[in-house]
């Protein structure tokens, strides 16, 4: 019997993990123990969301949501020993780059079992965000890197990390949007409560720290967008850290009373829905860029870098700096008159089978 602990802390990895549990759940020999650390407090994780998703609830909730790095990642790596040494699994799966797949990485580093990462050898190469201090630590004491495409091979390549390691198995995000893009139900119900037609709407998610804190960031990017909603609705499920920005700066009442139509954050099925009928998609999120390119959709990124380099060669994904309101304004208008989907070559991120696949190497080696 192989036994895994798979390590989360946020829903986006509950997502990603839920492709990996249900192939190892098909796989026989093979026990998994889910550790949730509770880094993202998160209301929508309610009973509901695992059972609409079909995912699997933790084993463990270790609590875990300190507001600074260093006190959540410190109390993280102690209880994750704690377990693991209760468990002494043949590895650790961690997802991505927060502060739960650092502590996992470290935990099981200091006790020798073997770390496989998924997500491996993504880089912004900006220092200066805690997720990129993650994911290259994870990596370069992993045992086994999954990555999502031939840039992340890449990146690890070029620092060193030996090329028996890396395993280029495609991305569980393509896994994950196949499955639950069959499990969304009424298309049309949602968009006739958000009060849009297919085709004929933006769809917007802002919510990162850096777009969120930075005054001039905050007020460039919604400025645009309320200058684009004029010429078509801009649909926002407003973040909670992103409403009370708006409010500290006095911005709210102009969003509301603007074109852009702002509705509560939505699920993960939810998403799926407004993504594949949005006309195209301008958020500040790593996911949601990849999300666009799965529903064939276009996407402008308002961050100065982004880790998804091979989508913005392809022509699927524009980054614009958040800072600038003109050329946000102007890429944004752009987009929307002259539309075009670019023409889709060799699948970038892999056939849909990464999990299985990950779940045959830590089963069998290979």
């Amino acid at each position: 019997m192989i036994q895994v602990a798979t390590i989360v802390g946020a829903r986006p990895q509950f997502v990603k993990a839920a492709v990996v549990s249900r192939a190892m759940q098909k796989r026989e020999g093979v026990e998994e123990i889910l550790i949730h650390t509770g880094q993202h407090y998160d209301q929508n994780m309610s009973d509901v969301f695992f059972d609409e998703l079909k995912i699997p609830k933790p084993d463990y909730n270790l609590n875990i949501n300190e507001k600074t790095h260093g006190a959540q990642t410190g109390k993280m790596l102690e209880a994750i020993e704690t377990v693991l040494l209760k468990h002494s699994p043949d590895w650790v799966l961690v997802y991505g780059d927060t502060n739960s797949t650092l502590a996992g990485a470290l935990a099981a580093s200091k006790l020798h079992i073997p770390i496989a990462h998924v997500e491996a050898g993504l880089r912004s190469f900006n220092r200066r965000m805690p997720e990129e201090i993650n994911r290259v630590v994870t990596d370069h004491v992993s045992d086994a890197l999954f990555t999502p495409s031939s840039d992340a091979d890449k990146n690890l390549a070029q620092e060193g990390i030996a090329s028996e390691k890396i395993f280029r198995f495609g991305d569980v995000m393509m896994d994950a949007n196949r499955f639950y893009s069959s499990l969304v139900g009424d298309e049309t119900g949602l968009l006739q409560t958000v009060g849009v037609e297919s085709g004929q709407f933006i769809l917007g998610t802002i919510h990162r720290a850096e777009s969120t804190n930075n005054v001039n960031c905050l007020k460039a990017i919604f400025r645009s967008l309320i200058d684009a909603s004029s010429q078509l609705p801009v649909v926002i499920p407003l973040h909670p850290r992103t409403k009370h920005a708006l409010q500290r700066e006095g911005l709210y009442d102009s969003v509301i009373d603007s074109s852009i139509v702002v509705i509560d954050p939505v699920g993960f099925l939810g998403m799926i829905q407004l993504e594949k009928h949005a006309r195209f998609i301008v958020t500040d999120s790593g996911g949601v860029q990849k999300e666009a390119y799965f529903q064939n959709k276009r996407c402008v990124t308002l961050r100065t870098e982004t880790e998804w380099v091979e989508l913005v060669e392809q022509g699927w994904n524009e980054v614009v700096d958040p800072s600038d309101e003109k050329e946000i304004t102007n890429t944004l208008l752009k987009t929307i008159h002259h539309y075009a989907t670019p023409q889709r070559g060799t699948n970038l991120y892999g056939e849909g089978n990464a999990g299985e696949k990950i779940v045959a190497h830590i089963s069998t080696g290979v």
